[in-house]
Protein backbone atom coordinates (compact mmCIF):
# COMPACT_ATOMS: atom_id res chain seq x y z
CA UNK A 1 0.00 0.00 0.00
CA UNK A 2 0.82 3.31 -1.01
CA UNK A 3 1.80 5.99 1.61
CA UNK A 4 -1.04 8.27 0.85
CA UNK A 5 -3.41 4.87 1.17
CA UNK A 6 -1.73 3.73 4.44
CA UNK A 7 -2.60 7.04 5.82
CA UNK A 8 -6.13 7.49 3.95
CA UNK A 9 -6.95 3.97 5.49
CA UNK A 10 -5.97 5.29 9.05
CA UNK A 11 -8.37 8.17 8.61
CA UNK A 12 -11.46 7.04 7.36
CA UNK A 13 -14.62 6.04 9.51
CA UNK A 14 -16.24 2.79 9.01
CA UNK A 15 -19.88 3.49 8.96
CA UNK A 16 -21.02 0.03 8.13
CA UNK A 17 -21.84 -0.59 11.92
CA UNK A 18 -24.46 2.06 12.71
CA UNK A 19 -27.12 1.85 14.63
CA UNK A 20 -30.83 0.28 12.94
CA UNK A 21 -32.38 3.59 11.71
CA UNK A 22 -35.31 2.93 14.21
CA UNK A 23 -33.15 3.48 17.41
CA UNK A 24 -31.45 6.22 15.85
CA UNK A 25 -34.56 8.13 14.76
CA UNK A 26 -36.85 6.23 17.82
CA UNK A 27 -40.63 7.60 17.52
CA UNK A 28 -41.02 10.37 19.06
CA UNK A 29 -42.51 12.92 17.09
CA UNK A 30 -39.80 15.22 16.83
CA UNK A 31 -37.25 12.67 16.15
CA UNK A 32 -39.70 11.53 13.07
CA UNK A 33 -39.61 14.97 11.41
CA UNK A 34 -35.38 15.01 11.93
CA UNK A 35 -35.68 11.55 10.32
CA UNK A 36 -37.42 13.13 6.86
CA UNK A 37 -35.33 16.32 7.13
CA UNK A 38 -32.01 13.93 6.80
CA UNK A 39 -33.16 11.89 4.15
CA UNK A 40 -34.82 14.54 2.06
CA UNK A 41 -30.90 16.49 2.11
CA UNK A 42 -29.06 13.79 2.00
CA UNK A 43 -29.13 13.48 -1.26
CA UNK A 44 -28.41 17.54 -1.76
CA UNK A 45 -24.46 18.36 -2.61
CA UNK A 46 -24.66 21.23 -0.47
CA UNK A 47 -22.79 21.80 3.48
CA UNK A 48 -25.19 20.65 6.54
CA UNK A 49 -24.71 22.06 9.79
CA UNK A 50 -25.71 20.08 12.55
CA UNK A 51 -25.94 21.42 15.76
CA UNK A 52 -26.59 19.85 19.23
CA UNK A 53 -25.54 19.65 22.43
CA UNK A 54 -22.76 17.07 23.64
CA UNK A 55 -23.61 13.33 23.08
CA UNK A 56 -26.77 13.65 21.31
CA UNK A 57 -25.54 11.19 18.74
CA UNK A 58 -24.08 14.34 15.74
CA UNK A 59 -21.80 11.78 14.36
CA UNK A 60 -24.11 9.52 13.95
CA UNK A 61 -26.48 11.70 11.76
CA UNK A 62 -23.30 12.92 9.70
CA UNK A 63 -22.54 9.27 8.83
CA UNK A 64 -26.35 8.39 8.33
CA UNK A 65 -26.44 11.28 5.80
CA UNK A 66 -23.28 10.07 4.15
CA UNK A 67 -24.95 6.47 4.03
CA UNK A 68 -27.79 7.77 2.32
CA UNK A 69 -26.44 10.29 0.01
CA UNK A 70 -25.10 9.09 -3.49
CA UNK A 71 -21.44 9.45 -2.62
CA UNK A 72 -22.02 6.52 0.20
CA UNK A 73 -19.36 4.48 -1.78
CA UNK A 74 -16.88 7.30 -1.19
CA UNK A 75 -14.64 8.29 1.48
CA UNK A 76 -15.84 9.26 5.36
CA UNK A 77 -13.30 11.31 6.96
CA UNK A 78 -13.85 12.68 10.09
CA UNK A 79 -11.63 15.71 11.52
CA UNK A 80 -11.96 16.70 14.94
CA UNK A 81 -11.38 20.53 15.29
CA UNK A 82 -10.20 20.46 18.51
CA UNK A 83 -8.52 17.37 19.32
CA UNK A 84 -5.78 19.09 16.96
CA UNK A 85 -3.23 20.99 18.02
CA UNK A 86 -3.47 24.22 15.91
CA UNK A 87 0.38 24.44 14.82
CA UNK A 88 -0.43 20.68 13.06
CA UNK A 89 -4.33 21.27 12.07
CA UNK A 90 -3.52 22.97 8.68
CA UNK A 91 -1.54 19.84 7.29
CA UNK A 92 -3.65 17.60 8.63
CA UNK A 93 -6.46 19.46 7.11
CA UNK A 94 -4.58 20.59 3.90
CA UNK A 95 -1.63 18.63 3.32
CA UNK A 96 2.10 19.47 2.65
CA UNK A 97 4.62 19.37 -0.11
CA UNK A 98 8.47 17.89 0.57
CA UNK A 99 10.46 20.43 2.42
CA UNK A 100 7.42 23.00 3.30
CA UNK A 101 8.78 22.92 6.84
CA UNK A 102 11.11 21.17 9.37
CA UNK A 103 10.39 17.51 9.46
CA UNK A 104 8.49 17.50 6.21
CA UNK A 105 10.91 15.01 4.53
CA UNK A 106 7.95 13.74 1.84
CA UNK A 107 4.54 14.86 0.65
CA UNK A 108 1.33 14.22 2.28
CA UNK A 109 -2.07 14.71 1.31
CA UNK A 110 -4.67 16.45 3.92
CA UNK A 111 -7.20 14.91 4.68
CA UNK A 112 -9.78 17.42 2.61
CA UNK A 113 -7.99 15.37 0.16
CA UNK A 114 -8.65 12.08 1.21
CA UNK A 115 -12.26 12.93 0.87
CA UNK A 116 -12.64 13.46 -2.68
CA UNK A 117 -15.92 12.04 -3.90
CA UNK A 118 -16.91 11.65 -0.51
CA UNK A 119 -17.93 13.18 3.13
CA UNK A 120 -15.65 15.70 4.94
CA UNK A 121 -16.77 15.83 8.61
CA UNK A 122 -15.70 18.25 10.58
CA UNK A 123 -16.60 17.98 14.49
CA UNK A 124 -16.63 20.72 16.64
CA UNK A 125 -16.38 23.79 13.57
CA UNK A 126 -16.33 26.21 16.09
CA UNK A 127 -12.66 25.62 17.57
CA UNK A 128 -11.40 26.22 14.10
CA UNK A 129 -8.96 29.35 14.37
CA UNK A 130 -9.41 32.52 11.93
CA UNK A 131 -6.58 31.32 9.21
CA UNK A 132 -8.17 27.65 8.66
CA UNK A 133 -11.37 29.47 8.27
CA UNK A 134 -10.07 31.34 5.89
CA UNK A 135 -8.93 28.13 3.70
CA UNK A 136 -11.84 26.73 4.60
CA UNK A 137 -14.07 29.27 3.02
CA UNK A 138 -12.37 29.01 -0.39
CA UNK A 139 -12.66 25.58 -0.44
CA UNK A 140 -16.30 25.88 -0.10
CA UNK A 141 -16.91 28.71 -2.42
CA UNK A 142 -14.82 26.92 -5.58
CA UNK A 143 -13.69 23.70 -4.33
CA UNK A 144 -9.78 24.80 -4.19
CA UNK A 145 -7.28 24.57 -1.83
CA UNK A 146 -3.72 24.79 -1.59
CA UNK A 147 -0.85 22.45 0.19
CA UNK A 148 1.03 23.93 2.97
CA UNK A 149 4.37 24.90 0.58
CA UNK A 150 2.81 24.30 -2.73
CA UNK A 151 2.70 26.71 -5.93
CA UNK A 152 -0.51 25.27 -7.14
CA UNK A 153 -4.26 24.98 -5.87
CA UNK A 154 -5.39 21.59 -6.36
CA UNK A 155 -9.42 20.94 -6.78
CA UNK A 156 -11.59 18.36 -4.90
CA UNK A 157 -15.19 17.35 -5.00
CA UNK A 158 -16.45 17.04 -1.35
CA UNK A 159 -19.35 17.11 0.52
CA UNK A 160 -18.40 19.44 3.87
CA UNK A 161 -20.96 18.43 7.24
CA UNK A 162 -20.09 20.22 10.23
CA UNK A 163 -20.84 19.80 13.67
CA UNK A 164 -20.97 21.65 16.88
CA UNK A 165 -22.50 21.94 20.29
CA UNK A 166 -21.73 25.90 20.42
CA UNK A 167 -23.94 28.51 19.15
CA UNK A 168 -21.91 30.24 16.18
CA UNK A 169 -24.35 32.91 16.25
CA UNK A 170 -22.50 34.00 19.81
CA UNK A 171 -19.13 33.19 18.31
CA UNK A 172 -19.50 35.32 15.52
CA UNK A 173 -20.78 37.96 17.84
CA UNK A 174 -17.91 37.52 19.72
CA UNK A 175 -15.11 37.54 17.08
CA UNK A 176 -13.69 33.80 16.86
CA UNK A 177 -15.99 32.43 14.30
CA UNK A 178 -16.02 34.77 10.65
CA UNK A 179 -19.75 35.11 9.53
CA UNK A 180 -19.17 34.46 5.88
CA UNK A 181 -17.92 30.94 6.62
CA UNK A 182 -20.97 30.41 8.88
CA UNK A 183 -23.53 31.43 5.86
CA UNK A 184 -21.24 28.77 3.82
CA UNK A 185 -21.67 25.93 6.12
CA UNK A 186 -25.01 26.57 7.58
CA UNK A 187 -27.17 26.22 3.84
CA UNK A 188 -29.38 22.93 5.80
CA UNK A 189 -29.18 23.00 9.10
CA UNK A 190 -29.87 20.57 11.53
CA UNK A 191 -30.72 20.64 15.00
CA UNK A 192 -30.55 17.71 17.29
CA UNK A 193 -32.64 17.76 20.70
CA UNK A 194 -31.25 16.34 23.81
CA UNK A 195 -32.13 13.29 25.22
CA UNK A 196 -34.54 15.12 28.23
CA UNK A 197 -36.58 16.13 25.00
CA UNK A 198 -37.35 12.67 23.65
CA UNK A 199 -37.56 10.77 26.84
CA UNK A 200 -40.04 8.41 24.37
CA UNK A 201 -37.01 7.22 23.02
CA UNK A 202 -35.17 5.81 25.81
CA UNK A 203 -36.68 2.62 25.78
CA UNK A 204 -35.65 1.59 22.53
CA UNK A 205 -31.80 2.77 23.10
CA UNK A 206 -31.53 1.03 26.46
CA UNK A 207 -32.63 -2.20 24.47
CA UNK A 208 -30.37 -1.62 21.86
CA UNK A 209 -27.29 -0.53 24.24
CA UNK A 210 -28.11 -3.98 26.73
CA UNK A 211 -28.20 -6.24 23.73
CA UNK A 212 -25.36 -4.40 21.82
CA UNK A 213 -23.20 -5.19 25.51
CA UNK A 214 -24.14 -8.17 26.26
CA UNK A 215 -22.92 -9.65 22.94
CA UNK A 216 -19.71 -7.31 22.91
CA UNK A 217 -18.61 -8.39 26.75
CA UNK A 218 -20.25 -12.38 26.58
CA UNK A 219 -22.37 -11.31 29.53
CA UNK A 220 -26.34 -12.06 30.07
CA UNK A 221 -27.43 -9.12 32.12
CA UNK A 222 -30.92 -9.06 33.07
CA UNK A 223 -33.56 -6.27 31.84
CA UNK A 224 -33.74 -2.95 34.03
CA UNK A 225 -36.42 -2.89 36.72
CA UNK A 226 -39.58 -0.90 36.24
CA UNK A 227 -37.95 1.24 39.13
CA UNK A 228 -35.22 1.31 37.47
CA UNK A 229 -36.83 2.65 34.05
CA UNK A 230 -38.90 5.30 35.77
CA UNK A 231 -35.74 6.17 37.71
CA UNK A 232 -33.74 6.71 33.84
CA UNK A 233 -37.08 8.57 32.57
CA UNK A 234 -37.02 10.97 36.01
CA UNK A 235 -32.99 11.84 35.36
CA UNK A 236 -31.84 14.76 33.17
CA UNK A 237 -29.48 13.57 31.26
CA UNK A 238 -26.77 16.03 31.08
CA UNK A 239 -24.98 13.96 28.96
CA UNK A 240 -27.07 12.97 26.36
CA UNK A 241 -27.19 9.57 24.56
CA UNK A 242 -23.73 9.40 25.28
CA UNK A 243 -24.13 9.31 29.46
CA UNK A 244 -26.60 6.65 28.49
CA UNK A 245 -25.19 4.11 27.18
CA UNK A 246 -22.01 4.65 29.48
CA UNK A 247 -24.30 4.18 32.34
CA UNK A 248 -26.08 0.64 29.86
CA UNK A 249 -22.68 -0.43 29.52
CA UNK A 250 -21.59 -0.09 32.97
CA UNK A 251 -24.41 -2.07 34.39
CA UNK A 252 -23.95 -4.86 31.77
CA UNK A 253 -20.47 -5.23 33.12
CA UNK A 254 -21.16 -4.83 36.89
CA UNK A 255 -24.71 -6.90 36.18
CA UNK A 256 -26.14 -5.22 39.79
CA UNK A 257 -28.36 -2.21 39.40
CA UNK A 258 -27.64 -0.65 42.89
CA UNK A 259 -24.11 0.34 40.61
CA UNK A 260 -26.18 2.97 38.48
CA UNK A 261 -28.90 3.55 40.49
CA UNK A 262 -26.54 5.08 43.37
CA UNK A 263 -25.00 7.33 40.20
CA UNK A 264 -27.65 8.88 39.09
CA UNK A 265 -28.91 9.79 42.66
CA UNK A 266 -25.73 11.18 43.09
CA UNK A 267 -25.73 13.35 40.17
CA UNK A 268 -29.28 14.34 40.67
CA UNK A 269 -28.88 16.30 43.68
CA UNK A 270 -28.99 20.16 42.47
CA UNK A 271 -28.31 22.83 44.94
CA UNK A 272 -32.10 25.20 43.89
CA UNK A 273 -31.74 29.02 43.32
CA UNK A 274 -33.62 30.14 47.11
CA UNK A 275 -36.28 31.64 44.33
CA UNK A 276 -37.23 28.15 43.45
CA UNK A 277 -38.75 27.46 46.74
CA UNK A 278 -40.45 30.94 47.02
CA UNK A 279 -42.96 30.19 43.90
CA UNK A 280 -40.84 32.94 41.37
CA UNK A 281 -40.68 32.15 37.80
CA UNK A 282 -37.45 30.24 37.08
CA UNK A 283 -35.84 30.15 33.84
CA UNK A 284 -34.98 26.56 34.08
CA UNK A 285 -32.46 26.11 30.58
CA UNK A 286 -30.47 29.40 32.17
CA UNK A 287 -30.17 28.65 35.72
CA UNK A 288 -29.08 25.50 34.41
CA UNK A 289 -26.40 26.52 32.10
CA UNK A 290 -25.13 29.02 34.76
CA UNK A 291 -24.57 26.33 36.88
CA UNK A 292 -22.82 24.02 34.94
CA UNK A 293 -20.64 27.24 34.41
CA UNK A 294 -20.20 28.15 37.37
CA UNK A 295 -19.37 24.67 38.47
CA UNK A 296 -16.55 24.44 35.14
CA UNK A 297 -14.92 28.08 36.13
CA UNK A 298 -14.57 26.51 39.75
CA UNK A 299 -13.21 23.18 38.53
CA UNK A 300 -10.63 24.85 35.92
CA UNK A 301 -9.45 27.41 38.36
CA UNK A 302 -8.51 24.48 40.96
CA UNK A 303 -6.87 22.13 38.27
CA UNK A 304 -5.27 25.61 37.16
CA UNK A 305 -4.00 26.49 40.66
CA UNK A 306 -3.19 22.46 41.58
CA UNK A 307 -0.64 23.07 38.47
CA UNK A 308 1.03 25.79 39.14
CA UNK A 309 -1.41 27.38 36.14
CA UNK A 310 0.68 25.08 33.49
CA UNK A 311 -2.31 25.77 31.25
CA UNK A 312 -0.55 22.90 28.90
CA UNK A 313 -0.42 20.54 31.83
CA UNK A 314 -3.71 21.44 33.00
CA UNK A 315 -5.10 20.70 29.84
CA UNK A 316 -4.01 17.03 30.00
CA UNK A 317 -5.46 16.93 33.33
CA UNK A 318 -8.96 18.04 32.34
CA UNK A 319 -8.69 15.90 29.35
CA UNK A 320 -9.39 18.64 27.04
CA UNK A 321 -7.34 20.29 23.90
CA UNK A 322 -4.91 23.26 24.79
CA UNK A 323 -7.09 25.46 22.76
CA UNK A 324 -10.33 24.25 24.44
CA UNK A 325 -8.93 25.26 28.02
CA UNK A 326 -7.85 28.48 26.50
CA UNK A 327 -11.13 29.33 24.80
CA UNK A 328 -12.76 28.10 28.13
CA UNK A 329 -10.33 30.10 30.38
CA UNK A 330 -11.50 33.43 28.14
CA UNK A 331 -15.41 32.50 28.84
CA UNK A 332 -15.36 31.93 32.52
CA UNK A 333 -13.70 35.41 32.55
CA UNK A 334 -10.74 33.67 34.34
CA UNK A 335 -6.58 35.25 33.44
CA UNK A 336 -4.75 34.01 31.27
CA UNK A 337 -1.43 33.64 34.11
CA UNK A 338 -1.31 33.18 37.57
CA UNK A 339 -2.71 36.65 39.40
CA UNK A 340 -2.69 35.29 42.71
CA UNK A 341 -6.89 34.58 42.38
CA UNK A 342 -8.27 32.84 45.44
CA UNK A 343 -10.34 29.44 45.35
CA UNK A 344 -13.80 30.32 45.69
CA UNK A 345 -15.56 28.23 48.20
CA UNK A 346 -16.73 24.83 46.98
CA UNK A 347 -20.19 23.60 46.77
CA UNK A 348 -19.45 19.48 47.87
CA UNK A 349 -16.61 17.65 48.15
CA UNK A 350 -13.25 18.74 46.54
CA UNK A 351 -12.77 17.29 43.08
CA UNK A 352 -10.11 14.49 42.17
CA UNK A 353 -7.26 16.05 40.61
CA UNK A 354 -5.36 12.41 39.05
Amino acid sequence: MSTAGAVASSLLVPIGALPPEDVIFGHSEVMRALQQRVEKLSAMNVPVLIQGESGTGKEILAKLIHKLSPWQEGPFVKVNCPAIPGTLLESELFGYEKGAFTGAYGSKPGRVELANRGTLFLDEISELEPALQAKLLQLLQDGQFCRIGAQEDRRVEVRVVCATNRQLEQEIDAGTFRQDLYYRINVLNIRVPPLRERRGDMPALISYFLDSYRAAYNLSAPPLSSQVMELLQRYDWPGNIRELENLVKRYVILGTEEAITADLTNHAQVHFNPRVMQGDTVPLKELTRQAVLDLERKVILQVLQANHWNRKQAARKLKISYRALLYKIRQAGLPSRSTRIQAEPEVGARLPLN
